[in-house]
């Protein structure tokens, strides 16, 4: 497989092909016949480097050069503490920093700072390195865990796209440092298409503006995110060609807005892991994936469904996780255990949750997003979360918050939806799974990963 910088080259993008941050812009064309690291390429060859920026274009562009050149590149994310870093650097056994912050962050470790604008690039006749990636696990509160990557298994196999006329401008509501952002860039850079950047804090409003301004033609993130979009008035001012949802369930009420929010994108939704890699898109309009999908290999993918989690083998599986005898990503089968739950129904097969998030309610199992695509098929509704309360009786208990649509701010109104959510939950769910209470919220936390905030997970 090419590296990045030859995989830009190979397929020759339009002259306005570009990286396009809030702040900057780099064209492709630039980054071609120039560098931001002119001056460290030698020094950084055949190192372990840490990318560590506060600009995701500072790591974006590091990440082009440094592939082919650095012997293992760590992708840091912008949420890791010192204590984090200098833990990922231990175990990555990092040689080097390259970094858009002129204060080392690192003191043992040379700094190379990434200069704003390319700068011209001296010809190199020397042999380029399979270069291996790194990337972060989230959701931890010690040092992450490092996924081993390469290339190939990211890149390998990405799924085709609907075909759009004219120019592509691809986008994210992720962070481009973490695995579902990365795969956005990988495809506008390997398809030679142009790529909006997020910003960290951005409000949903700026973001989408600035999506119209770019004329985004894919746009991708987690289902929370994109019910952020929905709610935040501005989601009117893009017209994608192409929705992608990943990293959450995506159920069939949010599927259905889209829908008629974007008449003429298609819509899909994807699950991938850091670990696992991309194993299936799903492009039909309903909730979950086809039961076929476990017949046998579909693209060299194979699935499985063992003791209740959704197994996945293939090419694009991370090869294992970085300097540790802990751990072990595969089985003996080589199938990487998701931990998220599937049930069969219907020729079809719904996602329930995940393995660790289930509550207990007195010795039955809940699982929290079955109460929340309940409550999120009310149009009166925009996000909901069910978590666990502590009960001295049954050991947990179940509540709920939920953000209610503009239109249903009155008091009044407010009252009608809850008695009509709690009466639907009735019918619904078994007895157990009822919310107990039931609260409304201006707005529910996400995670630097887009995704709802889970007391305990």
């Amino acid at each position: 497989m090419n590296t990045l910088r030859e995989a830009i080259a190979a397929e020759n993008p339009a002259s306005d092909a570009a990286l396009l941050g809030k702040q900057a812009s780099i064209a492709f064309a630039e980054l071609s016949g120039g560098s931001t690291l002119a001056h460290a390429q030698s020094a950084l060859r055949g190192r372990s480097v840490l990318i560590h920026a506060a600009s995701q274009l500072a790591a974006a562009t590091a990440l082009i050069e440094l592939d082919g050149i650095a012997r293992r590149i760590v992708l840091c994310t912008p949420d890791l503490t010192p204590a984090q870093l200098a833990g990922v650097a231990e175990t990555a056994g990092a040689e080097a920093v390259v970094t858009d912050n002129p204060d080392p962050v690192l003191p043992s470790l040379p700094h190379h700072l990434i200069s704003p604008r390319p700068a011209p690039r001296a010809a190199s006749r020397e042999s380029v390195l399979e270069t291996e990636w790194i990337l972060m696990t989230s959701g931890t509160t010690g040092t992450p865990k490092l996924v081993r990557h390469s290339l190939h298994s990211l890149a390998g196999a990405l799924a085709t796209v609907p075909a759009v006329e004219g120019r592509r401008v691809w986008s994210t509501f992720y962070d481009m440092r973490r695995y579902g952002g990365l795969q956005i860039f990988l495809r506008a850079v390997r398809g030679g298409a142009s790529m909006l950047l997020s910003d960290a804090g951005e409000p949903a409003q700026e973001f989408l503006a600035r999506a119209a301004r770019a004329g985004v033609t894919h746009l991708s993130g987690t289902p929370s995110h994109w019910r952020r979009a929905l709610m935040s008035g501005a989601a009117h001012l893009i017209d994608p060609a192409y929705v992608r949802l990943s990293g959450e369930i995506a159920d069939q009420a949010l599927l259905d807005r889209l829908r008629g929010a974007y008449p003429r994108a298609s819509i899909g939704h994807a699950f991938a892991s850091t670990e696992a890699g991309v194993a299936f898109d799903v492009n039909d309009g309903l909730a979950g994936f086809p039961t076929e999908y476990l017949d046998g290999p579909r693209d060299g993918i194979e699935l499985r469904v063992v003791d209740g989690t959704l197994r996945v083998r293939s090419r694009r599986n991370a090869a294992g996780y970085l300097n540790s005898s802990e751990d072990v990503i595969r089985d003996a089968d080589g199938f990487v255990d998701t931990g998220d739950l599937v049930e069969l129904e219907n020729g079809r097969c719904h996602f329930r949750g995940r393995r660790g998030g289930v509550i207990n309610v007195g010795g039955l199992k809940v699982h929290p997003e079955e109460i929340e695509s309940v409550l999120n098929a009310d149009p009166r509704v925009r996000m909901s979360r069910a978590r666990a309360r502590r009960n001295p009786i049954t050991g947990s208990v179940v509540i709920a918050e939920v953000v209610a649509a503009a239109g249903a701010a009155d008091e009044e109104a407010i009252g009608a939806l809850k008695r009509d959510l709690l009466q639907t939950c009735r019918r619904a769910l078994a007895a157990h799974k009822v919310p107990v209470t039931l609260s409304f919220v201006p707005a529910l936390e996400l995670t630097a990963a887009g995704k709802l905030v889970r007391p305990g997970a």
